[in-house]
C-alpha cells in the first residue's frame, strides 16, 4: 500500500506592524487559524503581533522543496518578499533550480 504524500505550501503572513513571516504547511487554512488564535501551536514570532493577514501562499510540491524554499525566502530582503506578494517576482524566477518539475499553483487570498 503506497503512502500519499501531501502537497506543501509556502506562505507569507503580514503582522499589524507590517513585518512579514514566512512558513510552510500542508494546510494553509488550518495553520493560519493556529497563528491567529495565538495558542501553543502558533509561531512565537507571531504571538501578540495581530491582527494577522495572510498575504501570499502557493503550493510548492513536496516537503523537501518546501523546506528549501522557506529557508531561502526567509533570507530575502523585504522588498523581494513584497514583490512575491504583488506578483511582480515569481518563485520560479528566483529559484529555478528548486522549481524544476514543480507546478506552482497560486491560491486565492484567504483572510
Amino acid at each position: 500500500m503506497s503512502k500519499i504524500t501531501p502537497a506543501w505550501s509556502l506562505y507569507l503572513i503580514r503582522t499589524a506592524k507590517h513585518s512579514l513571516y514566512t512558513g510552510i504547511t500542508t494546510d494553509v487554512e488550518r495553520r493560519f487559524a493556529e497563528h491567529q488564535a495565538g495558542g501553543v501551536k502558533a509561531a512565537k514570532a507571531l504571538k501578540g503581533k495581530g491582527p494577522l493577514l495572510l498575504e501570499f501562499h502557493v503550493l510548492v510540491g513536496g516537503q523537501s522543496t518546501a523546506l528549501k524554499l522557506e529557508y531561502k525566502v526567509k533570507r530575502l530582503a523585504k522588498a523581494k518578499k513584497e514583490g512575491l506578494i504583488q506578483g511582480v517576482i515569481k518563485l520560479e524566477e528566483l529559484y529555478p533550480e528548486l522549481m524544476q518539475n514543480q507546478p506552482l499553483l497560486p491560491i486565492e487570498p484567504m483572510n
